[in-house]
């Protein structure tokens, strides 16, 4: 990879320490792809991060970096308030897009993003990385496979400390999407929804607000979703929890999976089946749950396939977020609606 002419070129719209730590690499993996630019709001933190990671150019302002036309897709991981607007300025452009969770902090924006890259013929994908982990993968094909036979209740165990260079605005900053649900609810949502095949019809919940959060965010919550297919599940999510595994299960009518220590962004973790005939560790083949998901999303921009989630995902895992937050605010229970019925 000589020039930029001999590669898909990505465009990071946000100096971030997910692109740092595990974006950057997980495209480098990719044969023919290679970050070729990097954009910040603050022109000294985007030169440093692209003299850091070897990176060619580093702009201040959107607009300049999608009018490189070495840049042929995007990937976004700034404040959850900026994703709409950068994501249409994108397909505008003409660049295909990747972006964080959540796509936005309205359904409708997100909505309106999945259109706009339609219209424009761009892959639009969203960055739930959990659905790409082996554990995932495995229980996926378990539950599918009828293993457990009809499911019934799921439990989601995502309580973690959120470490200090990660606090900031998650934590005191509601205009930009802060908050727990948002952050981490979202995952758990999408693991669900890509786990048991089905979609969340209404929720109901409860937050905490301790020794983080502050400007009416949360950094707890406990909600339970109702699936369409009858499941109940159960979800713990917090940023003040500093010693707790995390973990899923799920519970049928002949069985139990229980995945141990799978909602991280690292590829470790165990499954494990339940029955009649006694406990049995199922095998899981690790890989990098990043590389992955950017394999499928260059794939999607050759017209192979879909990206591991797509836009339709992130609007159907933000409308379940959204929903449970506006039940812990009302004390009811919110139906979800199905925006793609």
């Amino acid at each position: 990879m000589t020039s930029d002419k001999r590669v898909t070129g990505w465009g990071l719209i946000g100096a971030s320490t997910i692109a740092s730590e595990h974006m950057i690499s997980a495209i480098r993996a990719q044969s023919g792809h290679d970050v070729v630019a990097v954009v910040s709001s603050n022109a000294q933190r985007g030169q440093a991060f692209a003299h850091t990671h070897g990176v060619a150019r580093a702009y201040d302002d959107v607009a300049s970096m999608l009018a490189d036309p070495a840049v042929h897709a995007v990937y976004v991981s700034t404040t959850n308030d900026l994703h709409c607007s950068q994501v249409l300025a994108a397909s505008a452009a003409g660049k295909h897009v990747l972006c964080e969770k959540p796509l936005a902090l309205k359904v409708a924006d997100a909505l309106a993003m999945n259109t706009a890259c339609r219209n424009a013929g761009v892959v639009l994908g969203t960055n739930h990385h959990l659905r790409n982990a082996a554990t995932h993968r495995c229980i996926r094909e378990l539950v599918q496979g009828g293993a457990i036979g009809r499911p019934l209740f799921a439990r989601v165990f995502h309580a973690v400390y959120l470490p200090p260079h990660l606090q900031g605005w998650r934590l005191d900053k509601p205009e930009a999407g802060g908050g727990v649900i948002l952050d981490i609810t979202v995952h758990d949502v999408d693991t669900l929804r890509y786990i048991l095949g089905a979609e969340p019809v209404e929720a109901v919940g409860l937050t905490q607000s301790t020794t983080m959060a502050r400007e009416g965010l949360e950094d707890g919550v406990m909600a339970v979703l109702r699936f369409d297919n009858g499941v109940l599940a159960q979800l713990h999510d917090a940023f003040t929890v500093k010693h707790a595994d995390t973990g899923i299960e799920i519970h049928g009518e002949k069985g139990s999976i229980v995945g141990r220590n799978v909602m991280t962004q690292q590829p470790v973790g165990e499954v494990l089946l339940r029955t009649a005939a006694g406990e049995q560790p199922i095998a899981v083949e690790h890989t990098n749950l990043y590389e992955r998901g950017v394999a499928a999303f260059c794939d999607a921009m050759r017209g192979e396939g879909s990206p591991a989630a797509t836009a339709e995902d992130g609007v159907r895992s933000l409308a379940t977020a959204i929903a449970v937050v506006d039940a812990c605010r009302s004390g009811t229970a919110v139906r979800i609606p199905n925006f793609f019925a």
